[in-house]
């Protein structure tokens, strides 16, 4: 897949629809303050896109975490992130069906009451990556055994920045 496995195509696709996501509560919030028409569309496109790119990165992770090697803690850490990455789409995927079932016609209290879910929808964006970031640089998660070896090896060493600087362990 375009030189890609899919821990890496996964950790490449998963940043995007999180930004967006995250713009759709800003723009949604700002709209809801200023009463602005061009806002609430922004908010609109961008949920749009964040759900489609979220659900590519979801369905890239269940597929990521099938091929890489793992031990109990990564697999619960996976388990955890994968449960709040589905929570956190399913959050955002109703908010969208809602609007689209309603085509913009929203009363007050649906505009404040979808406001509020994707509020929750924010936070579940953030401790999903949390729990991705917890993986990767806590855990090693998608880096193979050998290169993870090698690399400590490689660590091992000390190296110079500069002839200046005195030599140091990172």
């Amino acid at each position: 897949m375009f030189g890609y496995d899919w821990p890496r195509f996964h950790a490449a696709v998963n940043d995007l629809p999180a930004a967006l996501l995250f713009t759709t509560v800003l723009f949604d919030v700002a709209a809801g303050l200023t009463k602005r028409a061009s806002l609430q569309a922004a908010a609109l496109w961008t949920l749009w896109a964040g759900v489609v790119g979220g659900w590519v990165a979801v369905l890239a992770g269940l597929r990521a975490q099938d091929v890489i090697e793992h031990g109990e803690a990564i697999h619960d850490l996976m388990e955890m992130h994968e449960t709040l990455a589905l929570t956190t789409m399913g959050i955002f995927t109703a908010v969208l069906a809602w609007k689209l079932f309603r085509r913009a016609r929203l009363s007050g209290a649906e505009e404040l009451g979808l406001r509020v879910v994707s509020l929750a929808g924010l936070v579940g964006i953030i401790w999903t990556a949390v729990l991705g970031g917890k993986l990767v640089f806590e855990h090693a998660a998608g880096i193979p055994r050998t290169t993870m070896q090698a690399e400590m090896m490689n660590r091992a060493a000390e190296h110079e920045h500069a002839p200046a600087t005195p030599p140091h362990r990172h």
